[in-house]
């Protein structure tokens, strides 16, 4: 995974991770954002859409050994399940292609983003730090739609919808490509609690409960994609795309089971938003460089920890 060539772009990206450590504190070996994880293994299975859709390796292939790393909001690698500030939950997939390589997709479980820009998501931080949150979100509106969003706390990992919230090109066999935003979704329904049931439950519930429920069976998602129609913006995560907009699947996930040496191997793999593989591109949204540089410097830090 190279670092970003632009610069600007990574004095902005270090500038966010340092912001982020400046809030939540300094934890080495934890990422400054969804510090705390847990990560499982399984199977990816393409459906019949994908394969016209993409030449993707993952999307061709008859199966894929995915990783798939839950994790919660922050950069408290302690911060209890219950915590409202734990919303959203990430789902962040790693796809092995084997020989080494590897594509991701990066989603949580909000359908919104604060800022569009990597400039603008640091301003929102560093006023959330001065104190001076709420004139940020009088002045932009992308933003307090991020923060007013509903955000209840789930049963189970498994039963949380996960969101992509930057667009992605699905580019087929002739070169033809589809603008398309991801979304997981339980097989087992989404289940959330209410703000006095979450109150009662572990610190570490979520964590205790995907052992318990793995170790009655796999559990499943389906990965879908949200299509976009000609004209739709496709450079801006905090634009919604209509509902009518027709959604495929493009396969199911199966986790069977966590990752062995876990704690370790969160901390040394980097999940990479720009797809780097034959068959899916990013579209021209500008989070996509600036995460992957955000992601790419924090899993530096972690390493060298």
């Amino acid at each position: 995974m190279p670092f970003p060539t632009d610069e600007k772009l990574m004095t902005t990206a270090k500038d966010l991770v340092a912001q982020l450590q400046s809030i939540f504190g300094s934890h080495p070996g934890f990422r400054p954002a969804h510090a705390k994880g847990i990560t499982t293994k399984g199977t990816f299975t393409p459906s019949e859409e994908a394969k016209k859709l993409s030449t993707a390796p993952h999307f061709n292939s008859p199966s894929t050994p995915v990783w798939v790393r839950f994790s919660n909001s922050t950069g408290i690698p302690n911060i209890p399940d219950f915590d409202e500030n734990a919303n959203p939950r990430g789902f962040g997939i790693r796809f092995h292609l084997g020989d080494r390589k590897h594509t991701d997709i990066v989603t949580h479980s909000t359908p919104f983003f604060p800022m569009r820009t990597g400039e603008g998501f640091l301003s929102f931080l560093q006023s959330l730090a001065a104190g001076t949150i709420g004139d940020f979100l009088g002045a932009n509106p992308s933003a307090l739609a991020f923060v007013q969003a509903p955000k209840p706390a789930p049963v189970s990992y498994g039963t949380e919808e996960y969101f992509g919230v930057n667009a992605f090109k699905l580019i087929d066999s002739a070169g033809k490509a589809t603008f398309i935003r991801y979304h997981i979704v339980p097989d087992a329904g989404v289940k959330t609690l209410d703000a006095e049931e979450v109150k009662k439950e572990d610190p570490n519930y979520l964590s205790i409960e995907l052992e318990k429920r793995l170790a009655e069976g796999p559990i499943g998602f389906k990965i879908e994609a949200q299509v976009a129609a000609e004209g739709d913006v496709t450079d801006d995560a905090t634009v919604h795309w209509p509902a009518d907009r027709p959604v495929v699947t493009l396969g199911t996930i199966k986790l069977d089971s966590l990752l062995e040496n876990n704690e370790k191997e969160q901390k040394y793999f980097i999940l990479d938003p720009v797809p780097r593989v034959q068959g899916v591109e990013p579209s021209d949204d500008p989070l996509i460089e600036m995460r992957a540089g955000l992601y790419l410097w924090s899993g530096k830090q972690r390493r060298a920890a």
